[in-house]
């Protein structure tokens, strides 16, 4: 089925685009919901219409995309998390979570032209910001283990059971002993 969308979908399309889609997904969501029409050959011609006569509207917000682009160029993200001993993450970060950074940073950004899957370990990785069709950001992301220390730590509760391994073997012989006289 092929259709004109009325707004961006990401991971679909962009407003003014022709799609082609399944025709349960067209006729049961896209359509009900307002994000697009159907193609037919006169949709398509007023179309071309609009975007002609809009064609410097549609500039000036490639331009308006493109500086605010510009101003997360330098940007880079370190968030901190909670982390496990083998370096998996208690929960996940997601959208979210980089939009709250962003803004804390100064820069209101909505969540929904974020895109990025879910991070599970610490690591680096990369944020994708879509302000427009051709104008897509990309923000490094870095995730810290929050708690430093523990990990440092966490080498001696391996020690401590080495320890305890060795208390039985040295008891192991006493017992032993023990039991030789008993035998006589």
């Amino acid at each position: 089925m092929e259709l004109i969308l009325k707004e961006d979908i990401i991971g679909l399309g962009f407003k003014n685009d022709i799609v082609n889609v399944k025709s349960g997904y067209g006729r049961n969501y896209l359509i009900p919901q307002g994000k697009a029409v159907i193609a037919s050959e006169s949709a398509k011609k007023i179309l071309a219409e609009n975007l002609r006569q809009q064609a410097h509207k549609l500039a000036a917000q490639k331009a308006a995309a493109e500086e605010r682009g510009n101003a997360l160029g330098g940007i880079s993200l370190t968030i901190p998390a909670k982390v496990g001993l083998t370096g998996q993450l208690y929960g996940s970060v997601n959208v979210n979570i980089v939009a709250e950074e962003l803004k804390k940073l100064g820069h209101d950004i909505d969540r929904k032209i974020i895109t990025m899957k879910d991070i599970k370990k610490v690591g680096d990785y990369v944020a994708l910001v879509h302000f427009h069709k051709e104008v897509t950001v990309e923000i490094p992301v870095k995730v810290v283990a929050e708690n430093q220390p523990e990990e440092e730590a966490a080498p001696a509760v391996e020690e401590a059971p080495a320890a305890v391994e060795e208390a039985p073997v040295e008891e192991a012989p006493v017992e032993e002993a023990e039991e030789a006289p008993a035998a006589e």
